[in-house]
């Protein structure tokens, strides 16, 4: 494929021959995502809605392995694939489509895929899944993400976790003892303790990120920020998401905090947003970025994304960074500071740049031929 933007490797001069082939790991379950979009309003009981746009991706866990390799990181994922169109599906488009290593995951036969209906409207999303755990070895349920590897995952220079209150997860402190830098993000409490202790993965975690008010509620503050503080006394780097206001974190190893306020965009959908923030963070943290720097990158591909439908689908690469970074600068009302905030990315990308074709998921089963 001839592009005029090289391929940006975020990594380059850090690599060493004894580094891991992986930068980075993650497991867990994925869905065929059916994304319906261009509705006025959420659907009416007993009525029939027609959608204006609709698309097919990879979900799920699917949406961050994606995110981190669009950003050019080798990501490794280890996850259970129903043996039906949609888990094959989902497979080429994950392995040829995004250049995903799927070594460590397989098919389950005669499992069906996860599916996940998202209906987007007004910035906001409504969705509706189904799905079974996949067979375990002896045909008992277990949910897919346990039933994928038996042994240590592989090397790796990171690994992103999503902690569940109550769960352990072996792979993590495994990964951890083997060398890497774990990065975690939690989901909503179901069981209304929000107890960190808990989340007892939580001990081997180099970054915790939730949003604002999942960390308020774990350490009973009524403050985005006193919240970061607060866990920043339980991980060395504590990030907490601010929905339209930006990002706040804190490093407790060297005292440094830092606020990123979010850009304005106009959101189509908001799938897997937070999942691309924490690719953006992931990246920018591997590459040893000022920790500013890295929330404006995860804050910035976090807004990029929700301007398209899709989780997967809408992860930007850098040819998109490079447009938005060569397009804003040519607006005559930006803010300089706003600009500055930004001016790290003229070391990382070319001096000219424009989108090419880029072949990603595509989003729409069953062509069989080139349109």
């Amino acid at each position: 494929m001839s592009t005029d933007i090289p391929d940006i490797d975020p990594l380059d001069g850090l690599r060493a021959p004894q580094d891991p082939d992986c930068d980075v790991f993650l497991t867990g379950t994925v869905f065929l995502d059916i994304i319906f979009t261009g509705l006025d309003s959420a659907p009416v009981r007993g009525t029939e809605s027609w959608a204006r746009g609709m698309g097919s991706s990879p979900g799920g866990v699917a949406n961050m392995a994606t995110a981190l390799a669009r950003l050019g990181l080798h990501t490794s994922l280890a996850a259970a694939f129903g043996d039906d169109h949609y888990g094959e599906y989902c497979w080429d488009a994950l392995e040829q489509g995004e250049g995903i290593d799927l070594s460590m995951s397989h098919t389950v036969p005669g499992w069906h895929s996860p599916v996940t209906v998202s209906m987007a409207y007004e910035g906001e999303r409504t969705m509706v899944s189904h799905g079974h755990e996949a067979p375990g070895p002896a045909g008992a349920a277990m949910p897919a993400e346990e039933n994928v590897f038996p042994s240590c995952p592989p090397r790796a220079r990171a690994a992103v976790a999503s902690l569940v209150p109550g769960r352990i997860e072996p792979w993590v402190a495994k990964a951890a003892a083997n060398g890497a830098r774990i990065f975690a993000d939690v989901g909503w409490d179901e069981t209304g303790r929000w107890d960190l202790d808990a989340l007892a993965d939580l001990e081997h975690c180099e970054a915790f990120l939730p949003n604002a008010e999942e960390a308020m509620r774990y350490t009973r503050t009524d403050c985005p920020r006193a919240a970061a503080h607060a866990l920043a006394e339980r991980v060395p780097l504590a990030v907490v998401t601010l929905g339209a206001e930006g990002a706040y974190a804190v490093d407790s190893a060297t005292g440094e905090s830092a606020v990123v306020p979010a850009i304005e965009v106009e959101a189509l959908d908001p799938t897997g947003a937070g999942d691309v923030f924490v690719a953006g963070f992931v990246t920018g943290t591997l590459a040893d970025w000022p920790l500013a720097d890295r929330l404006a990158f995860a804050g910035l591909t976090a807004a990029l994304s929700v301007q398209e439908f899709g989780g997967s689908l809408s992860a930007p690469g850098w040819e998109e960074i490079a447009a938005w970074w060569q397009q804003v600068r040519t607006l005559t009302d930006q803010d300089p500071a706003a600009l500055r905030r930004y001016a790290f990315l003229d070391e990382l990308l070319p001096a000219a740049a424009r989108p090419w074709p880029l072949r990603r998921a595509v989003p729409t089963l069953g062509f069989r031929h080139p349109a």
